[in-house]
């Protein structure tokens, strides 16, 4: 393929010298790249995007869920609902807990009995209500969920370690710009 290093999209070719002579020209890896980009669609690339995005989450996530049952005997769930406590001390009744970490109230109680279990966390009732449960940490779960959480943000460094300062948080602005709008045609909550 024969590429006029003139064209504005050819940046990136290199022209190979050899034998006292220049004998072609070459696309580097990023220069490859913009050609392919160019040569799919928009919608195309987009899921491609998307994909690449679920497989890193995915990931990140398999080993923060295996680290967290290997070092503390606790599952992402479990630590998910400590850390939701740990930012209302005073506690919260199962629906907030639930709403706030989008998951029904059935799948709430079967991870609030096993924290209760632990004495990670205890369930009361509130006064006047008896209907309304209230959940809160224990001091013994607020000194596990510490140290839990120390070593969960440094095990999330450590993956996203190849990503400088900088672009973590430019990556943080272009995905908050991607979230989910309803207002957004054929998106539905």
């Amino acid at each position: 393929m024969a590429l006029d290093p003139t064209e504005g999209w050819c940046d990136g070719v290199v022209r190979h010298y050899s034998g006292g002579h220049w004998t072609g020209w070459t696309m580097t890896v990023r220069a490859e790249r913009q050609r392919k980009i160019m040569s799919i669609t928009t919608a195309k690339l987009k899921l491609r995007l998307w994909l690449r995005l679920l497989r890193a989450s995915r990931a990140v996530e398999a080993n923060l869920r295996e680290r967290l049952r290997l070092e503390f005997s606790v599952t992402l769930p479990q630590f998910d609902v400590l850390a939701a406590l740990s930012r209302k001390q005073t506690g919260m009744t199962m629906s907030e807990l639930s709403r706030y970490l989008m998951v029904s109230n059935g799948n709430v109680t079967g991870i609030i009995d096993r924290l209760v279990a632990d004495r990670m966390v205890i369930r009361t009732t509130k006064q006047g209500d008896r209907r309304t449960t209230f959940v809160r940490m224990t001091r013994e779960g607020a000194a596990r969920f510490v140290i839990m959480a120390r070593a969960h943000e440094t095990w999330v460094a450590a993956m996203l370690s190849g990503l400088s300062l900088s672009e973590a948080d430019q990556m943080i602005d272009l995905l908050t710009s991607v979230e989910p709008d309803k207002h957004h045609e054929g998106f539905h909550a």
